[in-house]
């Protein structure tokens, strides 16, 4: 299994603030002038959390299999500020990033709002478990969803990255998780044991997890910890 992780470091965007200048005369008035009454466009992110908060709501390490420690290498947060949320690429999606932590980049969002981000592994660095939170606008959020079912179609078989293998991915819809959630099983057979992604909406945030644990390709695990996450989330 390749890990990859987004990168530490990011670019801070300072957002410029425009200046309203108004024109004025004695005894008229210039009807060119700016409104004062004009009104401001709703700021998208409000009310989502940061990468610093979102941190906070990632699985302890109480919640992992004993034996299992934090990768640090590959825990992240996008920080105390909210980010513009990247514009989507319609390109068609890299399925070997199914086989990654930060998988939600299939979706072609290579950036959110804010996100925070670890995982951990057993002693023998066979088998791992990753969490991730990103925070969209709502309307995003939901696209980002639905990219993720189509991601499963269209990579429903690939070739992966260290063995070279054929790689079968199964999705399905899955209930009882948060708004919205789906799954999706990758397979081959030159792997020892499968892995299971879990994508769940709840509002803006969208949780992802990848699991390798366990002799169900990760299925269990994968969905105990969405739930842990969800769970979270709603606190």
């Amino acid at each position: 299994m390749r890990l990859s992780s987004r990168a530490a470091t990011l670019l801070a965007v300072a957002a410029a603030l425009p200046l309203a200048l108004t024109a004025c005369s004695t005894g008229s008035t210039d009807a060119s002038a700016p409104s004062t009454q004009k009104t401001r466009a709703k700021d998208p992110n409000a009310g989502l959390r940061t990468g610093t908060q979102l941190t906070k709501l990632l699985a302890p390490a109480s919640a992992f299999p004993a034996g299992y420690t934090v990768e640090g290498d590959n825990t992240a947060d996008s920080g105390a500020k909210l980010l513009s949320t990247s514009a989507r690429k319609t390109a068609k999606p890299d399925c070997v990033n199914l086989e990654s932590t930060s998988w939600i980049q299939v979706t072609g969002y290579q950036n959110s709002s804010s996100f925070a981000q670890n995982d951990y592994v057993n002693a023998q660095k066979t088998e791992e478990i990753a969490q991730e939170i990103d925070e969209f606008p709502v309307a995003q959020a939901k696209d980002a969803m639905q990219q993720i079912e189509a991601v499963a179609a269209r990579c429903a078989t690939f070739t992966d990255t260290d063995a070279h293998a054929r790689v079968k991915v199964a999705g399905k819809a899955v209930a009882g998780l948060g708004d919205e959630a789906y799954t999706m099983t990758l397979t081959s057979g030159k792997w020892q044991n499968g892995t299971t992604l879990i994508a769940a909406r709840s509002g803006s945030s969208v949780v992802t997890v990848l699991s390798t644990a366990g002799t169900d390709d990760g299925a269990a695990s994968a969905k105990k910890l969405t739930t842990t996450l969800l769970t979270a989330l709603k606190k």
